[in-house]
Protein backbone atom coordinates (compact mmCIF):
# COMPACT_ATOMS: atom_id res chain seq x y z
CA UNK A 1 0.00 0.00 0.00
CA UNK A 2 1.43 3.36 -1.06
CA UNK A 3 0.93 5.95 1.66
CA UNK A 4 3.44 8.39 0.22
CA UNK A 5 2.10 11.97 0.10
CA UNK A 6 2.54 13.92 -3.15
CA UNK A 7 4.55 16.92 -1.97
CA UNK A 8 3.47 19.34 -4.71
CA UNK A 9 -0.22 18.48 -4.42
CA UNK A 10 -0.23 18.68 -0.63
CA UNK A 11 1.61 22.01 -0.77
CA UNK A 12 -0.87 23.32 -3.32
CA UNK A 13 -3.84 22.21 -1.19
CA UNK A 14 -2.39 23.86 1.91
CA UNK A 15 -1.56 27.07 0.05
CA UNK A 16 -4.99 27.23 -1.56
CA UNK A 17 -6.67 26.69 1.81
CA UNK A 18 -4.68 29.58 3.29
CA UNK A 19 -5.56 31.82 0.34
CA UNK A 20 -9.26 30.97 0.72
CA UNK A 21 -9.11 31.87 4.42
CA UNK A 22 -7.46 35.16 3.45
CA UNK A 23 -10.25 35.85 0.95
CA UNK A 24 -12.78 35.03 3.67
CA UNK A 25 -11.14 37.64 5.86
CA UNK A 26 -11.46 40.19 3.05
CA UNK A 27 -15.16 39.37 2.66
CA UNK A 28 -15.78 39.73 6.40
CA UNK A 29 -14.04 43.08 6.52
CA UNK A 30 -15.85 44.35 3.42
CA UNK A 31 -19.32 43.33 4.58
CA UNK A 32 -19.49 43.95 8.33
CA UNK A 33 -17.45 47.15 8.74
CA UNK A 34 -14.99 48.06 11.49
CA UNK A 35 -17.11 47.19 14.53
CA UNK A 36 -18.24 43.86 13.09
CA UNK A 37 -14.68 43.00 12.08
CA UNK A 38 -13.41 43.76 15.58
CA UNK A 39 -16.17 41.64 17.17
CA UNK A 40 -15.53 38.76 14.78
CA UNK A 41 -11.76 38.64 15.28
CA UNK A 42 -11.97 39.28 19.02
CA UNK A 43 -14.16 36.19 19.32
CA UNK A 44 -11.77 34.11 17.18
CA UNK A 45 -8.69 34.93 19.22
CA UNK A 46 -10.16 34.46 22.68
CA UNK A 47 -10.85 38.01 23.71
CA UNK A 48 -7.67 39.69 22.52
CA UNK A 49 -8.73 43.21 21.61
CA UNK A 50 -7.86 43.91 17.96
CA UNK A 51 -9.70 47.24 17.77
CA UNK A 52 -6.47 49.25 17.80
CA UNK A 53 -4.76 47.21 15.07
CA UNK A 54 -7.57 46.60 12.56
CA UNK A 55 -6.94 48.70 9.45
CA UNK A 56 -9.96 48.93 7.18
CA UNK A 57 -8.36 51.00 4.41
CA UNK A 58 -6.24 48.29 2.76
CA UNK A 59 -5.24 49.05 -0.84
CA UNK A 60 -6.20 46.44 -3.46
CA UNK A 61 -2.55 45.80 -4.38
CA UNK A 62 -1.71 45.09 -0.74
CA UNK A 63 -4.60 42.64 -0.39
CA UNK A 64 -3.51 40.91 -3.62
CA UNK A 65 0.07 40.69 -2.39
CA UNK A 66 -1.24 39.25 0.89
CA UNK A 67 -3.15 36.52 -0.93
CA UNK A 68 -0.07 35.58 -2.97
CA UNK A 69 2.21 35.63 0.09
CA UNK A 70 -0.25 33.51 2.08
CA UNK A 71 -0.46 30.99 -0.76
CA UNK A 72 3.33 30.76 -1.07
CA UNK A 73 3.84 30.34 2.67
CA UNK A 74 1.04 27.76 2.79
CA UNK A 75 2.58 25.88 -0.12
CA UNK A 76 5.97 25.81 1.60
CA UNK A 77 4.44 24.65 4.89
CA UNK A 78 2.40 21.94 3.17
CA UNK A 79 5.38 20.77 1.14
CA UNK A 80 7.48 20.56 4.30
CA UNK A 81 4.80 18.57 6.12
CA UNK A 82 4.48 16.13 3.21
CA UNK A 83 8.26 15.88 2.81
CA UNK A 84 8.81 15.21 6.50
CA UNK A 85 6.02 12.65 6.50
CA UNK A 86 7.48 10.86 3.49
CA UNK A 87 11.00 10.92 4.92
CA UNK A 88 10.32 9.95 8.52
CA UNK A 89 7.02 8.06 8.62
CA UNK A 90 6.50 6.34 5.29
CA UNK A 91 10.06 5.09 4.91
CA UNK A 92 10.28 3.56 8.40
CA UNK A 93 10.20 -0.22 8.11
Amino acid sequence: MNTNINIKKFGFATGLTGALLYLGCIVVMATVGHDGTVKFFNSLIHGLDVSTIVRMEVPMWEAGAGIVETFVLGWLIGACIAGFYNAFVYNKK
